[in-house]
């Protein structure tokens, strides 16, 4: 095999491919990125199991063939190249990589061995890939970095006709959201597809600026699939198997009691009394008619309290609220004001979650069906 090819195009190529790729796996034989040439180009493929990627990308292709070599390896050298074209061939189980004055030699892996890549046909439907993304960051952090409980680690996605619902939680906070897309004609179940997060979160950063991403959901071998796909890469996933709690019902019609208060000024606040806490102590908030009061109780050396201003609804209320949780939510927003709205439990002792909205203005309400539920305690139990 030997081939020419664009220094920039075939690093960004390789690392796409290798990104989603474990840093520690099983088989030795999972860390390589298979190189496919042929007349159309190159095709760069990785896969786990798990995960896979595949994009194709053109070159000058003289000798067409089809190596499988280490992906973290190649990324590293490619990302180091001087910027010339690339020169890329094979001989004997070796890999020769030329670029400039770089000269690299690499050991080849056996292509039989690897596995043979998913393939998804079906398609459910697209939406523009920057929503997305923007929903994915906002929802995903809500997810639980837990493995005991391998179901809540996931983001859950749950289309209804035009409606893409995202929706993850930790047991502690739920973050849905809510966004348009074009379904297929021949989609007319609810469809739900539990990703995992980091997955996710990889693939919105990935096709966020790649104008659409096409979602097709699939299953085959008994093993469930999704596929994302944009401007000739794909990846895939596989799905966490269980099922996803049924958090979006605690979420409530409505809410009479609730305090808006500028987004930016509220995390600097946070931020900055949080500082005396130790690790998982919880901040006081005070809403009153007067404004926001925020106390922390560090230890005997070190105390603090700050008032902002706040627009109270209804009557005076005291919660206390992780403040990593909460500013979790708070960055989520991404609007100037925020709605923290207070719900009531039938335990007069007990309060409610609190729950963190969008607010466009003092007195409008934001439009981007963002919804977060924060509680001190488990939400389920």
């Amino acid at each position: 095999m030997k081939f020419q090819v664009n220094r920039d195009v075939f690093s960004e190529a390789v690392s796409f491919a290798v990104k989603l790729l474990p840093q520690r796996t099983t088989l030795p034989i999972l860390s390589g990125i298979l190189i496919e040439a042929t007349d159309a180009g190159l095709t760069l493929s990785s896969f786990d199991y798990e995960v896979s990627a595949q994009t194709e990308i053109s070159a000058e292709v003289s000798e067409p063939g089809k190596v499988l070599v280490s992906g973290r390896l190649l990324a590293e050298i490619a990302s180091r190249l001087p910027n010339a074209p690339v020169t890329f061939a094979t001989e004997e189980g070796r890999i020769s990589v030329s670029c400039g004055s770089a000269h690299f030699t690499l050991l080849s892996m056996p292509v039989e061995e690897y596995p043979t890549l998913p393939q998804v046909s079906a398609q459910s439907g697209f939406l523009p890939a920057e929503l997305f993304a923007n929903a994915v960051s906002q929802v995903a952090v809500a997810a639980s970095r837990d493995d005991v409980t391998p179901v809540i680690t996931g983001v859950q996605l749950e289309i209804s006709g035009n409606k893409l619902s995202l929706i993850a939680t930790d047991r502690y906070r739920v973050a849905v959201r809510e966004i348009e897309w074009t379904a297929d004609e021949s989609v007319t179940d609810v469809i739900t597809a539990l990703v995992p997060a980091r997955t996710l979160t990889e693939i919105g950063k990935t096709f966020g600026h790649s104008g659409s991403i096409s979602v097709a959901i699939t299953s085959s071998d008994e093993r469930e699939l999704i596929a994302f796909q944009a401007e000739k890469k794909t990846v895939t996933s596989l799905l966490i198997k269980g099922n996803f709690p049924p958090v979006k019902r605690l979420f409530p019609e409505t809410v009479d009691n609730y305090a808006v208060i500028n987004t930016a000024e509220l995390i600097e606040a946070v931020r900055r009394v949080s500082l005396v806490l130790e690790r998982e102590a919880a901040l006081r908030f005070t809403f009153s008619a007067d404004g926001l009061t925020l106390e922390a109780i560090g230890s005997e050396q070190a105390q603090a309290s700050e008032t902002i201003d706040a627009f109270l609804t209804g009557t005076e209320t005291v919660v206390s609220l992780k403040p990593a949780f909460l500013l979790d939510g708070l960055g989520a927003v991404h609007s100037e004001f925020v709605r923290i709205s207070f719900t009531k439990t039938d335990n007069p002792n007990k309060p409610g979650p609190v729950l963190i909205t969008s607010q466009s203005s003092k007195d409008q309400a934001g439009a981007d069906n963002y919804k977060y539920l924060l509680q001190p305690n488990l939400l389920l139990r």
